[in-house]
């Protein structure tokens, strides 16, 4: 039997979000970077996603030197409170130099800008001590079809790892992919794709995956088995888990509250290729409803972690075996009953 994981938790700082939307203002104050530390480690969390700017702010107007001696001092914080760096992901999408894309821009000035702060965050995940630069590739695709060549753009993706494998031989690519939003349609929309593009690299050993459960739902898939897949690659080298009512913008739901027998399905997923065992975290990129009060703020992280231990003593405890005498009977009928009354703690 395998050695059951003990799993650690993390969160990002734009998880505790002031409930701004593209229809109204923020209806929350802002809250420091210093107090969602704390709150981190109080909440039984180990770890932090940092975007490049979130370590270090105003990223664009510090030399590189600069922005290093941020990263270094940020690592002496985070070493004081015992709190670990999860991953670094450049935050390319909000830069003007970005609006038609980064490494696919038509303009080359534009590439060379993304590639270079790729770069530079790599080397903040160096100096936080994680290998993980975490590729979000949010306007990488196209609004008008006939404004780009998608062929090239597969070729423009792979020409930019290949410049960030090779500009640091330790960092490991993981691509989350999101079928759409910002864009239209993205070219990397789902874990299968990721995992092809990743063979056409310098070094296919180093580029992997992050699945977000949204965004697999948003794709018209189901997270579970994206996990699987990813899992039979070895890639799977990050995870957001969260929820999503069906196939509208990217809610980021508190993880289990829309489909609970999905999560109950992921959580499973995650206990059978042990995962967490090469030292993987358990992400929640999830926010709090418009509608949360400042004393509550943390509550959709809190129930996350919850809801991941609640069901991953479900998980745990499923009758496998009397599962399987049914798999072989083929009798998924009162396998599905059995999962809903297992779910439903008869």
């Amino acid at each position: 039997m395998a050695k059951k994981t003990d799993y650690k938790f993390c969160f990002g700082p734009w998880n505790i979000s002031e409930g701004q939307d593209p229809y109204g203002p923020t209806v929350r104050k802002p809250q420091t970077f210093d107090w969602k530390l704390s709150q981190l480690k109080a909440h039984g969390f180990d770890a932090m996603m940092f975007h490049d700017d979130d370590a270090v702010p105003d990223i664009d107007s510090k030399s590189a030197a600069q922005v290093l001696k941020e990263a270094k001092a940020l690592k002496k914080r985070l070493d004081n409170l015992g709190i670990a760096a999860e991953m670094v992901a450049p935050r390319l999408w909000f830069h003007p130099s970005t609006i038609d894309g980064a490494y696919t821009s038509n303009d080359p000035k534009c590439r060379a800008y993304a590639i270079d702060r790729s770069r530079l965050s790599i080397d903040i995940a160096h100096e936080l001590d994680t290998d993980i630069l975490v590729l979000w590739l949010a306007r990488e695709g196209s609004y008008i079809r006939e404004s780009k060549d998608a062929r090239r753009c597969v070729d423009l993706l792979v020409t930019a790892f290949d410049k960030m494998l090779a500009h640091d031989k330790g960092i490991r690519l993981a691509i989350e992919p999101k079928p759409n939003e910002p864009m239209d349609h993205a070219y990397i929309p789902t874990i299968g794709h990721a995992l092809a593009v990743a063979q056409l690299t310098r070094d296919p050993k180093r580029v992997g995956c992050l699945i977000e459960s949204a965004h697999a739902t948003l794709a018209g898939l189901d997270p579970a088995d994206e996990i699987d897949f990813a899992c039979a690659f070895g890639k799977l080298w990050s995870l957001h888990l969260n929820d999503q009512n069906g196939l509208k913008y990217d809610q980021d739901r508190p993880f289990g509250c829309t489909n609970l027998r999905s999560a109950f399905d992921q959580v499973r997923s995650l206990e059978r290729n042990c995962y967490g065992q090469r030292g993987e975290y358990v992400c929640f990129d999830v926010h709090p409803f418009r509608t949360t009060k400042e004393e509550h703020w943390m509550a959709h992280l809190v129930n996350s972690r919850s809801t991941f231990l609640h069901l991953l003593e479900k998980a745990r405890s499923f009758d496998e075996k009397s599962a399987q005498k049914l798999v072989a009977d083929r009798d998924y009928q009162n396998l599905d009953q059995m999962v809903i009354e297992h779910l439903l703690g008869r």
